[in-house]
């Protein structure tokens, strides 16, 4: 089992800033990836962004020039640093885990854009 704990929601005006962190705690594998999707009120889950085992990340459309994600290895800690945010960008933000076997999420923490 894998435990992730996601902090640094909340609200933020267009064009601000937020950055969110997961720790994750548990049965850590020893190459895993860690990520960040987000859900919209109405809407599917969409994958944001993922950082892998060997340093290369990947981003959705919607949010690549403006996130950035990060990982350090040592704290088993990702963060995702959200630049430029719009009002779309409102949603839960869930961290996510992503080894052999089954994937795990944390609670998700809220993000809301809006002035």
């Amino acid at each position: 089992q894998v435990q992730l704990v996601e902090s640094g929601g909340g609200l933020v005006q267009p064009g601000g800033s937020l950055r969110l962190s997961c720790v994750a705690s548990g049965s850590i594998g020893r190459t895993y990836a860690m990520g960040w999707s987000r859900q919209a009120p109405g809407k599917q889950r969409e994958s944001v962004a993922m950082a892998y085992q060997s340093g290369s990340t990947s981003y959705s459309s919607s949010v690549k020039g403006r996130f950035t994600i990060s990982r350090d290895n040592a704290k088993n800690t990702a963060y995702l640093q959200m630049n430029s945010l719009k009002p779309e960008d409102t949603a839960v933000y869930y961290c996510r885990y992503a080894a052999v076997g089954p994937d795990y999420w944390g609670q998700g923490t809220q993000v809301t854009v809006s002035s």
